[in-house]
């Protein structure tokens, strides 16, 4: 009996473990491709780009972004008191943000891309990569989900600095000192210039 329940908890782990490693592979292809569709797109370092060039690069850049998730983590338990016509505005502005600085330092894209670790558990993943860029070795790390059978990113950092994280202390700061509503005036504020 003893020998029996060794040996389940064995072919458990072994099951286990080849659905992660299939998992990790998935994430790490869909990465890449994402990676060197933005490369073949970006050029050489002092290419020009077309408006409809740069949209495409913002629409390949943020795809796989869940920005509701992402505005929701960057937003704490306010997101939760607010209605449902106020979440969508709120996303709307803050996606709109985030789409736009993408595209504002767009020689990161051409960097080599070394993938450090991807490590997932159920539907929830974490990926660590080195940007390398000249002499330059920048950390980039992914949160991803699994969201109706397709992994998203909620958060990203850079060097470091997780996005949703660093909104969320800027956030939190503007709602403690002048409430909501200078929040999203401020939004509404950076999104026109956008």
């Amino acid at each position: 009996m003893k020998l029996f329940a060794l040996f389940l908890l064995f072919l458990f782990t072994s099951i286990s473990t080849i659905a992660n490693t299939n998992k990790e592979q998935e994430i790490r292809t869909i990465l890449e491709n994402r990676d060197n569709q933005i490369k073949e797109l970006i050029g050489p370092e002092g290419t020009d780009y077309t408006d409809e060039q740069r949209e495409e690069l913002r629409d390949i850049i943020n795809d796989m972004i869940d920005y509701r998730k992402m505005a929701q983590h960057a937003l704490g338990d306010k997101y939760q008191e607010l209605s449902r016509e106020e979440r969508e505005e709120f996303v709307d502005l803050f996606s709109s943000i985030i789409r736009d600085q993408s595209l504002q330092q767009l020689d990161i894209y051409r960097a080599e891309v070394i993938y450090d670790e991807i490590a997932v558990d159920g539907t929830d993943a974490m990926v660590k990569t080195t940007a390398i860029l000249g002499d330059k070795r920048i950390p980039i790390h992914y949160r991803l989900v699994k969201s109706d059978e397709e992994w998203v990113i909620t958060d990203l950092s850079i060097d470091e600095a997780w996005t949703a994280e660093s909104y969320r202390r800027s956030f939190q700061n503007i709602i403690r000192r002048r409430g909501y509503d200078a929040l999203i005036d401020n939004l509404r504020k950076r999104a026109e210039q956008a």
